[in-house]
């Protein structure tokens, strides 16, 4: 369920193109007026409003934005109005540089799209860096973090909802004895994690909690506290199954007395606004007994807290 809301009354693309060319214009640029156009816009028709503007303007409309503007508020513009698989692209690459590594945002990227998805941002990847989103994360990683990235990043899941019981209950069996064992990085895990449909997943933790009385991420947790693969695994395994409850937790590490992270904030807002940031918003405030509104609200400013409220439906522009 998404969040953001598109205007009642939505002006042509060549109209949204001219007045996002006004806000740039002037003495300094109207941060309001791109906020109340593009918050306030679909994936699709952001796409032509940014082929209009090129073809009128004969500038890519993310050039001139990131001419414009600045700082986090420019981060969460420029990502929201990137098509859906330019932008996991980007995420992904930015994931194997040097200063901007994560394993987690690869994970996330390719265990939280459905396999349309992962496919178009992998297609992205090839036309934007002129190699594979593969070849890089292979590059990027050594060890077991490779084995299961690699494996999760070039996935293309079967996504209907049929299940194989005996199958669930086969590779329940497996995934507790490998897990038994602390043999976490075995092939036969990732094979399972990487391959299978999500729903089949779900089949067989639901098998695998009812054959051992507990839910496998709590048998995870048994393991080494400081073990950054079981780490990425149990946050994998969480992604597959219950992704809201995944950026709960990351949402919630975000926002904090220590500190805002705002890469974290503006990535999850962004790529979930259109999805099912509502159900996340949900359960953030059913665990942290404040709304996702307010926790942002109180931890940002000025036009980057807009955009983000702008993008959790929470403004009055629509």
């Amino acid at each position: 369920m998404a969040t953001f809301k598109v205007s009642s009354s939505v002006p042509s693309p060549s109209e949204d193109a001219e007045q996002l060319k006004t806000a740039f214009e002037g003495w300094g640029t109207n941060e309001d007026l791109i906020i109340s156009i593009l918050a306030h816009r679909s994936a699709e028709q952001r796409k032509l409003i940014r082929q209009t503007y090129h073809e009128v303007f004969g500038e890519d409309l993310l050039k001139s934005l990131d001419k414009e503007l600045s700082s986090d508020f420019e981060r969460a513009i420029l990502l929201w109005t990137m098509e859906p698989g330019e932008r996991d692209a980007l995420l992904a690459n930015e994931a194997t540089k040097r200063w901007t590594s994560s394993n987690q945002v690869l994970m996330e990227v390719a265990c939280t799209r459905t396999s349309t998805q992962l496919l178009h941002a992998r297609q992205a990847y090839h036309a934007r860096f002129k190699k594979s989103i593969e070849e890089d994360v292979a590059h990027h990683t050594t060890g077991d973090f490779r084995k299961l990235l690699v494996s999760l990043i070039s996935s293309y899941r079967y996504e209907g909802e049929e299940v194989n019981m005996t199958l669930a209950k086969q590779e329940a069996k497996i995934i507790h004895e490998k897990i038994k064992d602390k043999h976490y990085n075995d092939e036969e895990v990732i094979r399972i994690l990487s391959t299978r449909s999500k729903a089949q997943i779900n089949a067989t933790f639901n098998r695998y909690q009812d054959a051992h009385g507990e839910e496998i991420l709590k048998s995870l947790e048994e393991g080494d506290g400081d073990d950054k693969f079981l780490q990425l695994l149990r946050s994998t395994i969480q992604c597959l199954t219950r992704p809201e409850l995944y950026f709960v937790d990351v949402l919630r590490s975000a926002i904090n007395k220590s500190g805002t992270d705002e890469g974290a904030l503006t990535r999850i807002v962004t790529t979930r606004a259109e999805i099912d940031l509502k159900v996340i918003g949900q359960e953030f405030q059913r665990r942290n007994s404040i709304s996702l509104e307010k926790a942002i609200t109180k931890d940002t400013r000025g036009d980057y807290e807009k955009m983000l409220v702008a993008l959790l439906g929470e403004d009055d522009d629509a």
